[in-house]
């Protein structure tokens, strides 16, 4: 590639979105890297405890294996597990504000 030129070092970068804080981490790319060697070679494990189980994804697009060679300027993202399923969110608002059959929804309440 161009960059070894050009004097630019290629670079790889590793997220996590912990409760409390946001992780955007940059790590140095070798040829055949991995998704778990880029997650080691961040030194996020040191900064914040990973969830026991987790999840990898490329830019979005979930893999299942954590040693899938990744490529230059690919954004490796730890997912965590979710804490309340999102069916049951609607479900739990939906419960708390009922609308009734004859009735033109909660919205129109606000205005009278």
């Amino acid at each position: 590639m161009a960059f070894a030129e050009e004097g630019i070092q290629p670079k790889v970068w590793v997220a996590y979105a912990a409760p409390e804080q946001q992780f955007h981490l940059d790590v140095d790319y070798v040829d055949g890297m991995t998704a778990q060697d880029a997650i080691l070679k961040s030194g996020i494990e040191n900064l914040i405890t990973l969830p026991e189980q987790y999840s990898l994804g490329i830019f979005g697009t979930k893999i299942k294996d954590k040693n899938q060679v990744i490529q230059v300027g690919d954004r490796v993202e730890i997912y965590r597990a979710l804490t309340i399923n999102p069916k049951d969110i609607r479900r739990n608002r939906a419960a708390a504000n009922p609308v009734g059959n004859y009735c033109r929804g909660n919205r129109f309440k606000q205005l009278k």
